[in-house]
């Protein structure tokens, strides 16, 4: 996979030098990470398999696991809870010789029955859990989504500690099993009572406590699997989802990192004291306004093109993103290796977007209505800057406030004329095109339902390509087609910026979500304030 840039707003020098440092530091045992989840003002649900939202993820990382992990500083999946893994010559076969170190949170060890239970009660039909998708890849499962089959036929327990997955289709599952809401529960233990409040898992810290709204609570688990980790005793992940009480708190000293929108990493960069402290990543998301295709003027795609000529995003990403921010020409991001750099965005063009309404039978414009959240990057703010450009070309938008809690709810469930949302986009780029292929639900990421045969030729064609190189010449076709179709505004690819406290040391540049990180690797050195 290509190795995604870390960039840095300290010099190359500076920042291998602070590199060099912390490498040196030998980790210190002991101590509290007060961490944030910044997406939000409280978490959906505690069962992470039944849930979309990245806000779930921060909790979920310190206690759960899945079949494979993310390693941020090599930017590849790796396996997790298995230490081999045997595949066939047809790649449709894999083998997993499975940790028997693993233990669960209540003492159970973990075995190849508990992989099983949970990647099946993933696909429940009666659930629909957001995972499902990743569970259509493994044979039989889309039979028993559909309740033609009593089990999953290809997942097979060879003994306690030897699982064989057979897949549809020659796909990665490491992109797909990575997941942090592919998550292994104990077997038998996921629907019972007390489960979605007391979450059992097998990650490097146990659930101690749940304030709602307020703060979740994790412990070291004496029994994790990797020798000399978690290093923390005691992570406090703090749900902030307002940028102005992150940032006070932060320079208070009361967390330990904070993520950065715009106007703050403009603030940022200009202290010398806080440029010190900066992370940065080219991230794998995209910006983006969606439309319903079942709504009438966005069935055609002249009107969908027109929504993209219509506003000048140049300047929305260096007025509002501050430059936090990179274009979009199309769905996958630059650090994608199916991203073609010589894809043109949509151009501003206000004239040629009151032309293709025209043609389109719009000549007088429409009303729509567009469900956003609140949130300085992506959210209302945007929202209120495109709604005269818009206006100006017809196209009259009523803003529809949600919490963000909401919005993935909503969105998933296809309630709505139009969203504005921030979506992976990779790093597998299979995986991220597949949210625009026919056969995907709109419950599990086709929220526009987006449905053309020629897009799905090219899809299909790539799930069985011999080669990286022709897997990404077909994805990069296939994107080039999304954009001219146009089921979205296309509006950024997120630079993510985290500022963190001299004291912590370990942070990972996770290009797949920054602000998701490994707290087992985490650590504070003597300086952190007295009383942590």
């Amino acid at each position: 996979m290509k190795k995604i840039a870390l960039l840095s707003t300290l010099t190359a020098a500076l920042l291998a030098g602070v590199a060099s440092v912390h490498a040196a530091d030998a980790p210190r045992a002991g101590g509290t990470v007060n961490f944030v989840a910044p997406y939000g003002d409280s978490f959906s649900t505690l069962d992470i398999q039944a849930s979309p939202q990245t806000q779930d993820e921060f909790y979920a990382k310190a206690i759960h696991r899945t079949l494979y992990d993310w390693d941020a500083d090599k930017n590849v999946p790796v396996l997790a809870l298995a230490t081999d893994v045997d595949i066939s010559a047809d790649k449709l076969v894999y083998t997993y010789k499975l940790r028997q170190d693993a233990f669960f949170h209540n003492g159970k060890q973990m075995t190849a029955d508990d992989i099983i239970a949970s990647f099946t009660r993933m696909a429940d039909p009666a659930k629909a859990y957001p995972p499902s998708r990743y569970i259509a890849n493994i044979k039989g499962g889309a039979d028993y989504m559909a309740g033609k089959a009593e089990a999953i036929s290809g997942l097979k327990k060879m003994d306690d500690f030897t699982l064989e997955v057979t897949l549809t289709d020659p796909v990665d599952p490491a992109f797909l099993f990575m997941r942090n809401n592919t998550a292994i529960y104990p077997a038998g233990e996921a629907d019972k009572e007390g489960f979605a409040s007391h979450p059992i898992g097998l990650g490097p810290y146990k659930f101690a406590e749940y304030v709602p709204g307020s703060r979740l609570t994790v412990e070291k688990w004496e029994k994790y699997y990797e020798k000399d980790k978690p290093y923390a005793d005691k992570i406090n992940i703090l749900i902030m989802g307002d940028a102005s009480a992150r940032d006070v708190a932060f320079r208070n000293k009361e967390i330990d990192v904070s993520v950065l929108g715009p106007s703050q990493y403009v603030a940022y960069q200009a202290d010398p004291e806080l440029a010190k402290g900066l992370l940065e990543v080219a991230e794998v998301y995209t910006r983006y306004v969606g439309f319903n295709l079942d709504f009438e003027p966005f069935k055609d795609k002249r009107v969908r093109q027109a929504f993209n000529h219509a506003i000048n995003t140049e300047l929305i990403i260096k007025r509002l993103a501050k430059d936090k921010a990179y274009r979009a020409s199309g769905w996958l991001p630059t650090s994608s290796p199916a991203y073609d750099k010589d894809a043109q965005p949509y151009a501003y063009d206000p004239e040629k977007a009151k032309a293709l309404l025209a043609e389109a039978g719009y000549a007088d414009g429409f009303d729509v209505e567009l469900t956003a959240t609140q949130n300085e990057s992506w959210g209302l703010t945007i929202v209120e800057a495109i709604i005269p450009m818009l206006e100006k070309v017809g196209i009259r938008v009523k803003a529809k406030p949600v919490e963000a809690s909401v919005l993935s709810e909503v969105v998933p469930a296809g309630d709505f004329q139009s969203f504005m949302w921030s979506s992976e986009s990779g790093p597998d780029a299979l995986t991220a095109m597949q949210c625009f292929y026919s056969k995907t639900s709109q419950a599990a990421c086709n929220y526009q339902k987006f449905a053309n045969a020629d897009f799905d030729k090219l899809f299909e064609a790539a799930k069985v390509a011999k080669t990286p190189e022709e897997k990404n010449d077909l994805l990069r076709k296939a994107n080039n087609l999304v954009q001219e179709e146009a089921p979205v505004w296309f509006f950024n690819y997120n630079k993510a910026v985290m500022a963190y406290q001299p004291w912590l040391h370990g942070l990972q540049p996770n290009s797949a979500e920054l602000a998701i990180q490994s707290y087992e690797k985490l650590w504070v050195d003597e300086t952190v304030p007295a009383g942590r």
